[in-house]
């Protein structure tokens, strides 16, 4: 079909599957569900849960797929078509685009949860209400882990080795130590939530979740909160400000757990002007819309 009505996508992630299929121009939900990944059983297994939600999408629809967008834990290497830098271990080094390609025998898109994320928060999120003329998007996850996405005029940037926007595996400061890829000091090491709650721990000895050490930073009577906010605004500016002055992206949206705290938006960017090639911070900083609709809508619109 030339001129499909609805976009199809696929939201691979470690616990469950989403599927949804959206009207092409209204945006509305024609279709959507949730499985259990049952990552656990391995790989083959994966593919037929995706195979049997994908049954469960041709049934409701009046068109059949002719296009079919999958989000992913990690990226297929455009040069070996294998699947690297996934935690969902069991895909790592698979041709899993290849095979899934076959099972489906349908065209497949591919790309990463973070360069779903941008792309649904670019076209139908967060960027449409406050900057629809926006044609650099850099879309953040900051979480268990730190990942990014870019996007340009409306389209997913997957670079030469499908490894565009991992700004979280930059070196960032040698105090955070090394990654599960033995990188020292990158910025996931330093701005994720496990690493600042690590951070806290550190200072006093205590262990905390992020949500009670900011809570703590605000009452203003724990000096090792303190320091851990500080610390993530600090890093957070001299992080971001080489992703600004690289690609000069109109809007930053935030995503994840860490991207509640509302100090990034102030202290964050504040911090943020001084590193940056400019006299003044033009970038937009934006919460996103969509939540945990976010990845599955991205694999829509690839």
């Amino acid at each position: 079909m030339s001129n499909p009505n609805y976009l199809w996508g696929i939201d691979l992630g470690g616990t469950k599957i989403e599927g949804v299929v959206l009207h092409k121009h209204t945006k509305e939900v024609l279709f959507r569900e949730r499985i259990a990944t049952e990552a656990d059983q391995g790989y083959e297994h994966i593919q037929n849960r995706i195979a049997q939600l994908f049954g469960k999408m041709e049934a409701a629809s009046p068109e059949k797929c002719a296009r079919l967008g999958i989000g992913t834990p990690g990226a297929i290497d455009p040069n070996t078509q294998l699947m690297k830098n996934s935690n969902t271990t069991c895909l790592i080094g698979k041709p899993f685009g290849t095979d899934l390609t076959a099972k489906l025998g349908v065209d497949i898109r591919f790309a990463n949860d973070a360069n779903c994320f941008a792309l649904a928060e670019a076209v139908m999120g967060a960027v449409p209400d406050v900057k629809p003329d926006a044609e650099v998007v850099f879309g953040i996850i900051m979480g268990t882990g730190v990942g990014g996405g870019i996007v340009v005029n409306g389209k997913v940037l997957n670079g030469a080795q499908g490894i565009a926007g991992e700004w979280g595996h930059n070196f960032l400061d040698d105090s955070g130590g090394p990654d599960y890829a033995g990188l020292d000091g990158c910025v996931e090491t330093i701005l994720s939530g496990p690493a600042l709650e690590r951070w806290y721990t550190k200072l006093c000895g205590e262990k905390r979740g992020l949500k009670d050490i900011v809570a703590r930073h605000r009452e203003g009577h724990d000096a090792a909160a303190k320091e851990t906010i500080d610390r993530l605004s600090t890093f957070f500016a001299k992080a971001i400000a080489p992703i600004i002055n690289t690609l000069d992206p109109h809007v930053i949206v935030l995503g994840g757990g860490v991207s509640n705290i509302d100090e990034l938006y102030t202290d964050g960017v504040e911090k943020t002007k001084k590193h940056i090639f400019n006299n003044r911070l033009d970038t937009l900083f934006l919460k996103p819309k969509l939540g945990d609709s976010a990845g599955v809508f991205g694999a829509a619109l690839l």
